[in-house]
């Protein structure tokens, strides 16, 4: 008997997250159709190994994972044009930024990272619109961040944002930053809300702000070498996978930002929502940010936005 095709899946969230359940969607379904063909495990979490979540990237690239997903702000340092998806209030809802992203926007994107990187790019889950938490003060306008210790993803554009909003950015790894809610050396943090209410947030966390400042996509990066050497069934099966598991990852995650709400809300914490107005103040403070990627990006980009 031929040997099976080996393939690791892995992140770093437990096995409840939407996306280690859009993980298993994938398996299944590859168990379902090439049945011993196939040897799917799963590694739900690195950091319960001892790795940082970013580890996922470097993991793929040589083929110690076949498949990871990761938020696409970790590539911004070797593939720059992702840092134009890094841009705040950029899409207009959920729908355009994932047809964007399933979109010219994405296959662009993708060939961008391919070209510099040894992935295959089979797709992005939804990590979703990130919202602030800190210890110190509810906030209603930029003014209301004024040196805040901010953990923020590694991305200078997200950097710039918060230093915009009079933050002070901090460009740390999540376990990192999870120490530094514990141990209040981070005055805050962003992320969606069923990030937070994961990361146990709450408990230091008291104040919360529904800011939807980015959406981020957290892209399926598959180790080229290990993907173009499946034969082509597999190839074709996994890519439909990814696809199916998708959509069904982007519905659980809608679903699940609700639940973590009532979680935050019920663990006695704030959730201020932003007025029109106040919203407002956020996009004025960060306009340049804009205006910057047009010079560095060009039109292209923000036209194949526009066709979303």
């Amino acid at each position: 008997m031929t040997a099976p095709y080996q393939i690791r899946l892995g992140g770093y969230g437990p096995p409840s997250t939407t996306h280690s359940r859009g993980l298993k969607i994938i398996g299944d379904e590859l168990e379902a159709q090439f049945g011993d063909e196939v040897d799917i495990k799963y590694i739900w979490n690195i950091m319960d190994l001892g790795y940082l979540g970013k580890d996922t990237l470097w993991m793929a690239e040589h083929g110690i994972l076949t498949m990871v997903y990761q938020s696409t702000s970790y590539l911004t340092d070797r593939v720059p044009e992702l840092g134009f998806v890094d841009l705040p209030f950029l899409f207009r809802d959920n729908q355009q930024a994932r047809a964007a992203m399933d979109g010219r926007l994405g296959r662009h994107l993708n060939k961008c990272i391919e070209d510099r990187v040894n992935y295959k790019m089979l797709g992005y889950f939804e990590n979703g619109y990130r919202q602030i938490s800190n210890r110190l003060r509810p906030i209603h306008k930029p003014s209301d961040m004024e040196g805040m210790r901010t953990r923020v993803l590694p991305s200078k554009i997200q950097a710039r944002t918060f230093e915009l909003f009079g933050a002070i950015p901090l460009m740390i790894d999540l376990t990192e930053a999870i120490e530094g809610v514990v141990n209040g050396t981070l005055d805050a943090q962003e992320n969606p809300f069923a990030n937070t209410v994961t990361y146990g947030v709450p408990e230091f966390h008291p104040y919360h702000t529904l800011s939807n400042h980015f959406y981020i996509s957290r892209g399926l990066y598959a180790n080229r070498d290990a993907f173009e050497a499946f034969p082509k069934p597999l190839q074709v099966a996994f890519q439909a996978a990814v696809d199916k598991a998708t959509l069904v990852q982007r519905d659980l995650a809608l679903a699940e930002e609700d639940i973590a709400r009532q979680a935050i809300l019920d663990a006695g914490c704030e959730i201020n929502v932003l007025t029109d107005e106040e919203r407002q103040l956020f996009i004025d403070a960060v306009k340049p940010l804009h205006d910057e990627a047009r010079q560095t990006f060009g039109d292209e980009m923000f036209d194949m936005l526009a066709e979303a």
